[in-house]
């Protein structure tokens, strides 16, 4: 009797438990209650409270877990991806390079926004931008490095296996990989960072080659250069009749600029200005020493033929079908001082001795004169 009163009283304390009113009478009836089951009820009537992500400097945290008691008085921690499009954007704008190369490792999320090409080409435009607005020649050459980029990547990946081998680099190179997203060859944040590397050579051209040699003082040739983030400067590639290029280091920006025109080192310029030639011109003329040299640029003056005295009332030098093309770098008597050619049937003229003229082209651009000038 004492036993069985026993059993009742603890059987009346267990009840209170709430867990234990909602098991199932059906259990209750059959004498037994299964571990299962009051883990399924635990997890149905305990709170959890779940971890909020926020990204930080250096990775990913997980913000503290608030007690049920202090929860409603704590404020929530801000993340920045929280921030509204528009706010977040303006300051992804006002962040560097350097600042946009750090946000993208954060997390996933900042790497989509700050390898966007548009924030990108703000950065491009404004350091490359004398190179971009001059020609078409920079763009030319990075649309040829990245398909040769492109089909390298496929070779090395595909290794002869067919489809195979295609669908293993399109699963590496625009799917995400286990840790980052591969960035895409063609963007303009690759352009803007192959640049800078120097793992990206570009036709320009250098005035003043090698150092300033007097030999090529008032000149400007055709060179592959390369950036040097280090001394902000570029080395530059000549070519040169004998295959082995002439290297040139340590060049400063003023002293490079986009090719002029889209006419090659080795081809001969079609000149579209002589007839508009009249003393005091400002021009640029190719000139190489021998067949086998390729162009440089060299900036002169129109003058006066030896019958005029040089008075623009009664000049008629521009009437005549002869021009005189000063180069006054050099002194009176010297054989390079001058050169003229025939206005209305101009090819190259020249001779092994002195070199050979080719194709003008006339400065109409103020800036440009002062840049020659300036040098």
């Amino acid at each position: 009797m004492l036993l069985f009163l026993l059993s009742c009283f603890s059987f009346i304390i267990l009840s209170r438990f709430s867990f234990f009113k909602t098991i199932s009478t059906y259990n209750l009836e059959m004498g037994f209650f299964s571990f299962q089951c009051f883990f399924n009820h635990f997890l149905t009537t305990t709170t959890i409270i779940p971890f909020t992500f926020c990204p930080t400097k250096n990775g990913v945290k997980a913000s503290k877990i608030e007690t049920l008691s202090n929860k409603k008085n704590k404020d929530e921690d801000v993340c920045l991806l929280d921030l509204p499009d528009l706010p977040l954007e303006c300051i992804l704008e006002k962040l560097s390079p350097s600042g946009l190369v750090n946000m993208s490792r954060v997390c996933r999320s900042f790497w989509v926004m700050c390898t966007q090409d548009h924030l990108w080409q703000r950065h491009l435009n404004k350091k490359w931008g004398k190179f971009l607005m001059g020609g078409d020649s920079l763009v030319k050459e990075w649309q040829t490095y990245i398909d040769s980029n492109k089909k390298q990547r496929i070779l090395d990946t595909s290794d002869g296996k067919g489809y195979f081998g295609l669908f293993t680099w399109w699963k590496k190179n625009v799917k995400l990989n286990n840790n980052s997203i591969s960035l895409p060859v063609d963007s303009v944040m690759s352009w803007y960072l192959a640049l800078e590397s120097g793992s990206f050579s570009f036709p320009a051209q250098v005035y003043n080659r090698e150092n300033g040699n007097i030999g090529f003082l008032l000149s400007c040739y055709d060179a592959k250069v390369t950036y040097d983030s280090h001394t902000d400067s570029f080395k530059a590639r000549y070519a040169s009749s004998q295959g082995r290029p002439t290297i040139e280091e340590n060049i400063k920006w003023e002293r490079l600029r986009s090719p002029a025109v889209d006419t090659l080192p080795y081809d001969l310029h079609v000149s579209d200005c002589l007839t508009d030639l009249r003393p005091e011109d400002h021009f640029e003329i190719q000139w190489r020493k021998s067949k086998e040299f390729p162009y440089g640029w060299w900036y002169g003056v129109v003058g006066h033929l030896e019958s005029c005295d040089g008075n623009k009332l009664y000049c008629q030098c521009h009437h005549s079908d002869s021009v005189v093309l000063e180069f006054r770098q050099y002194s009176l008597g010297s054989r390079w001082r001058e050169v003229v050619i025939d206005r209305k049937d101009h090819r190259e003229v020249g001779s092994e001795a002195d070199g050979f003229y080719a194709g003008i082209r006339k400065l109409y651009d103020e800036k440009e004169i002062m840049t020659w000038k300036g040098l």
